[in-house]
């Protein structure tokens, strides 16, 4: 069956009570009519032993059969002449108990035949309306809780119900609504701080994925705009090809051939950063092995001793760190041609054990942008390229437990100072 929680909790304790009254109200019972019995008992046997005693203080026989008589007890006294005092003898059955005895003392006494006689029948009169107050009370008492649960467990059950209201109006989209229990300390009251935690964690990751999704629908959005520029050259140079035809002078082919080449170039490029971007979204597989930071500054250096013979590059200090490689190379060959596009004329790498340090001549950034460059599809004003470079950076950095950060240069000079943050090479194990 699909009861509701109030109802078989009332059930419940309804049925438990329909247990536990009868047999409270059988031993109970039980428990009176033995008592009463015991109590009958004692009350004949104390009257015999009355009129023993009696007896051997020679008390007359009438006199002692009013001393013995009792209410509820028929005393009859019959002498050794066959003289009878009291009330008339009646015979033995089910509802008379009866003590005989022969009293052993007095003159007129000594040898009489005294006899005992209570009615049971009273005692199954008090037991049977003592098993009618139980009955009525009983019933009474299983209507009263009955009652006291169907209000009681509309309080105790409250919190639950605006559980349950509360769900339906989020589910409904109605948001920030929370319980907020007066007493964390109870049952009900660590649900209801549970439930609104629950909630927190809900609301926020809700909030987190929609933020993501901006995010990333932001980023289709622009990265489909960036890719747009080098298709429509390629559009416009390949039919600018096919109207000229075999026409076309040798200048105007060269030309255009170089255009497609620049513009497919492009959007190669930012095809490949995209991918770059998604993998380190996904988690960058990285071949970590140790590294000497110094040998990567001066392949810098002699790269751009073939690019830029015009950039003087100073390597200041020496290192080695656990990286790879090759990504490590790539973040820095973002920074010296981003360094080298701003127009710098000057780079000093300073590298150290905590991670690497371009810095350059040229305008600088400012702090306000500071944050701005790192992220995607941001084009500084000499860029050339989709703006991805310095995101890609950071991820990398990022990637082994760094971070990538730009300041002014620590000297004062003019120029940027990109810090490339790197946990140090893990110190050797201990041999045992």
């Amino acid at each position: 069956m699909n009861l509701s929680l109030r109802v078989r909790v009332t059930l419940t304790a309804i049925a438990v009570l329909l247990v536990v009254l009868p047999i409270t109200g059988l031993a109970v019972k039980a428990v009176f009519d033995a008592q009463a019995e015991r109590s009958l008992d004692s009350l004949l046997t104390g009257r015999a032993q009355l009129a023993q005693q009696l007896a051997r203080q020679n008390v007359a026989p009438g006199n002692l059969v009013r001393r013995v008589d009792a209410d509820g007890v028929r005393v009859t006294l019959i002498l050794r002449n066959g003289r009878q005092l009291g009330a008339p003898p009646i015979g033995p059955g089910a509802t008379v108990r009866q003590v005989k005895a022969t009293l052993q003392a007095g003159q007129q006494t000594k040898g009489a035949t005294l006899l005992l006689s209570a009615d049971t029948g009273l005692l199954a009169d008090a037991s049977a309306r003592l098993r009618n107050v139980l009955l009525i009370s009983g019933g009474l008492a299983i209507l009263i809780t009955a009652l006291a649960l169907v209000i009681g467990m509309r309080f105790a059950l409250a919190p639950l119900d605006a559980m349950t209201g509360l769900a339906r109006s989020i589910a409904a989209g109605r948001r920030g609504g929370r319980l907020q229990p007066s007493r964390a300390d109870t049952e009900l009251g660590r649900t209801a701080t549970a439930f609104d935690e629950m909630l927190d964690a809900l609301e926020g990751a809700e909030g987190a994925a929609r933020r993501s999704e901006d995010r990333m629908r932001e980023f289709v959005a622009d990265a489909a705009h960036e890719l747009r520029t080098p298709v429509a050259g390629l559009q416009t140079a390949a039919e600018t090809l096919i109207q000229l035809g075999p026409e076309a002078s040798p200048a105007q082919r060269e030309e255009l051939e170089l255009l497609l080449v620049r513009e497919s170039r492009r959007a190669g490029t930012l095809v490949s950063d995209l991918l770059e971007l998604s993998r380190i979204d996904a988690g960058l597989q990285l071949h970590l092995a140790p590294v000497d930071l110094r040998d990567l500054a001066e392949a810098q250096a002699a790269r751009l001793r073939l690019v830029a013979p015009d950039v003087r590059v100073e390597i200041v200090g020496s290192a080695t760190v656990t990286a790879d490689a090759d990504r490590l190379t790539q973040v820095l060959t973002n920074l010296v041609d981003n360094a080298r596009q701003a127009g710098a004329h000057a780079l000093r790498i300073t590298v150290a054990p905590t991670g690497v340090l371009v810095e350059d001549d040229g305008p600088g950034v400012p702090p306000p942008v500071r944050d701005r460059i790192f992220a995607r599809l941001v084009h500084g004003p000499d860029s050339k390229g989709a703006g991805l470079g310095l995101a890609i950076a950071r991820g990398v950095a990022r990637a082994h437990g760094g971070d990538l950060t730009v300041t002014n240069r620590p000297d004062g000079h003019q120029g940027a100072a990109f810090h490339l943050h790197l946990p140090p090479l893990a110190p050797p194990p201990t041999p045992r």
